[in-house]
C-alpha cells in the first residue's frame, strides 16, 4: 500500500522536503564518480525505487556541479560499447531501475569545479509529471571490474571521465589499442 511508505518517507526527510507530497521515488546508493582534477565530465549512479502504483518517468536532471546533465545509456554499436543520450528513464510502478556503470546513468558534463572525494553533489531529478526531487550523492572512487579485458592495463586512463564517447571506466572501449 502506498500510504504507509509515503508517510514514513516524508517523516524520514523531515523539513528537507515539502511534506505536502512524498517524493516520487526512493533513491538508494546514490554516488558520483570521483575523477581527477581537470576532468570535464563524471557520472552519477543510484537505484531508483518506485513505491507507487503508477510508472514514474525521469526526463531530465540538473546539478550545480555541472553545466549540463543528461540521461545516458550504454549501447553496443558494432561491437563497441558507446554512451548514448536517452530521452527518459521509466521506473515501473512497484519496481526499480538501477543506474550503474555500463548501463543507464546520469552524465555530469562540463563540471563547474573539481569533484572532491567524500563531498556531496546536489542533484535534482525532473519528472514527466512536472515534479522534481532533490538528492545529495557523495563523490566516490568507483572501480569497475573489466570482465572481458583481463590483463588490460589501460584502466587508469578511463577513470578520468573524459572521452565522452567511450565512457567512464566501463569495459568495451571505443578507442584503438
Amino acid at each position: 500500500m502506498k500510504l504507509p511508505r509515503s508517510l514514513l518517507l516524508a517523516a524520514g526527510l523531515s523539513l528537507v522536503s515539502l511534506a505536502v507530497q512524498a517524493d516520487p521515488l526512493i533513491i538508494e546508493d546514490a554516488q558520483v564518480r570521483a575523477v581527477p582534477p581537470g576532468s570535464a565530465a563524471s557520472a552519477a549512479f543510484m537505484t531508483l525505487r518506485n513505491p507507487g502504483e503508477v510508472d514514474v518517468t525521469l526526463v531530465d536532471a540538473g546539478s550545480p556541479a555541472a553545466k549540463v546533465m543528461e540521461l545516458h545509456n550504454h549501447e553496443d554499436v558494432d561491437g563497441v560499447m558507446q554512451m548514448r543520450k536517452v530521452a527518459e528513464i521509466v521506473v515501473p510502478a512497484g519496481g526499480a531501475v538501477e543506474l550503474a556503470p555500463g548501463g543507464l546513468h546520469l552524465m555530469l558534463i562540463e563540471l563547474t569545479e573539481p569533484l572532491v572525494e567524500g563531498e556531496p553533489v546536489e542533484i535534482e531529478l525532473r519528472f514527466e509529471s512536472g515534479e522534481t526531487q532533490r538528492l545529495e550523492a557523495p563523490v566516490q572512487r568507483i572501480v569497475v571490474e573489466a570482465e572481458h579485458h583481463r590483463g588490460h592495463d589501460h584502466h587508469e586512463g578511463h577513470e578520468n571521465g573524459e572521452g565522452h564517447e567511450h565512457g567512464n571506466g566501463h569495459h568495451g572501449h571505443a578507442h584503438d589499442h
